[in-house]
């Protein structure tokens, strides 16, 4: 069975007073998760484009069943008391032929941790927030030709029971009046600790032992098996982990009967301890990676250097590793390649598999760090002509303008109603970048692209700040 997802009219929306209207963050984006498809949100600082990617990675954590990290609570405004995302999946069974229309909608709130307060000099209380999830709602339409069923609720949890409606619940439990108190348990439980309900190991234990009915259980499934092994998000503090001399490295491998997806992380200053069992994915990993490496970078490629066997604190065996960079015949640390390089390993995998898999979405904030520019141009040109899955990055470096397809770029409006939109009126002639620059300084587009600023007043301000510290 395969699955093919789309993430449809996406809606990151923050509530206030009753008698106000809500403030969109992100309005009616649409990603569609086609073979080629590929998309560039460029713009200016502040403009929402990290807003965009947290929202697809808070999707990653929830569909996961994973704890939202408390962060997430700074994307609720200070005068809202929640935010409500939406999204929208295309799934098609391809043995069936079957084809859902699925919408999950999920809110968040800042409530306090009680369970993470912690004094300070005996006095002072230091309070610890965290996210809980509510008001999830999981609807899907259903048509193979022969049967369909409108767009309904499947699991709903605005409701003082696990979840509603009640002809759904039976269908999903099978009627084994056991389960309702443990699902009330549940429920609360992932509440509690930040974690979606609707997909919950508890929820899915009890749909895949009681459930009969196979659409039910194949979308629930396929919507899970999306979050864990298809859904990749690579957000900024990737690059922190770099600068600290660390090397996250995401990936996902398949052989013809196992496969492995997730992240890990290396020392680049020291050693690294890993299992054994990691050890002998990331050999496979690296030795993928490189194929591509050496051609992107001529005559590089990297391994790692076996130190010796080491049993961890679990009692599992383990190997002390460090990452060797290897040009020109020599070996010399991975530490004292440049950022850029290191940037590069360390999302080269997921890249690979982007041009590969047409089940595959790629989320990148602020891909162009650290990369050259032309070599950023090259690859990303590359994988948007004969790429298959999909790659969604945001970008400061206006590089991929002169690379890419003016489709596959969506540019950050000052607009907060209508965030993102493509530019109008481009003919095929055109240079990107110069339209682009041409919209900033005449504003020809239906929404402005760029908060303008004042020359003057920016070296006035240089001037009167160097005076106010005696410079």
């Amino acid at each position: 069975m395969k699955s093919i997802i789309k993430i449809e009219n996406l809606i990151f929306e923050y509530m206030g007073e009753e008698d106000q209207e809500p403030v969109k963050a992100i309005n009616n984006i649409s990603l569609d998760i086609e073979e080629g498809s590929f998309t560039a949100i460029i713009g200016q600082n502040g403009s929402g484009k990290t807003a965009l990617i947290d929202a697809i990675e808070l999707l990653k954590y929830a569909l996961s069943g994973q704890t939202i990290p408390a962060n997430f609570c700074d994307y609720i405004n200070i005068d809202a008391d929640s935010a409500s995302l939406k999204y929208e999946f295309k799934v098609e069974n391809m043995e069936t032929k079957a084809l859902y229309s699925s919408v999950y909608e999920v809110s968040i709130r800042k409530d306090l941790d009680d369970s993470a307060q912690n004094l300070i000099n005996d006095s002072e209380i230091h309070e610890k927030y965290k996210v809980t999830l509510f008001d999830e709602v999981l609807s899907y339409s259903y048509d193979n030709g022969e049967k369909k069923k409108k767009m309904l609720p499947v699991i709903d949890t605005r409701t003082s029971d696990a979840f509603a409606p009640k002809t759904k619940y039976d269908a999903l439990t099978g009627k084994n009046r056991s389960l309702e108190m443990d699902l009330l348990v549940a429920k609360k439980l992932a509440g509690a600790t930040s974690r979606s309900f609707v997909f919950s190991k508890e929820m899915l234990a009890a749909i895949r032992e009681n459930c009969k009915e196979a659409w039910h259980i194949f979308l629930i499934n396929s919507l899970v098996d999306y979050g864990h092994l298809s859904l990749f998000v690579i957000n900024t503090a990737n690059s922190g982990l770099i600068s600290l001399n660390a090397l996250p490295l995401a990936f996902r491998y398949e052989e013809k009967t196992r496969g492995a997806a997730g992240s890990l992380a290396f020392r680049l200053d020291g050693v690294s301890v890993i299992k054994q069992e990691n050890f002998d994915i990331m050999k496979k990993v690296i030795d993928n990676m490189n194929i591509v490496l050496t051609q992107i970078i001529p005559g590089l490629t990297i391994s790692i250097k076996d130190l010796g066997a080491q049993i961890m604190k679990d009692g599992q065996s383990g190997y002390r590793i460090q990452m060797i960079s290897q040009r020109n015949g020599k070996e010399i640390p991975l530490q004292y390649e440049s950022d850029g390089i290191k940037k590069i390993v360390s999302i080269l995998q997921l890249l690979i598999v982007v041009y590969n898999n047409p089940s595959i979405t790629v989320a990148i904030d602020e891909l162009d760090s650290g990369v050259f520019e032309y070599l950023l141009g090259e690859i990303l040109r590359i994988i948007s002509e004969k790429g298959k899955g999909q790659l969604i990055f945001t970008s400061h470096n206006l590089r991929p303008l002169e690379t890419l397809d003016r489709g596959f770029i969506a540019f950050t409006t000052t607009n907060p109603s209508n965030r993102y939109m493509r530019l109008n009126n481009v003919k095929t002639n055109n240079n990107l970048r110069d339209f682009y620059y041409r919209d900033i300084v005449l504003g020809e587009q239906s929404e402005v692209v760029y908060e303008p600023t004042n020359n003057y007043k920016i070296a006035l301000a240089f001037r009167e700040a160097g005076e106010m510290s005696g410079s």
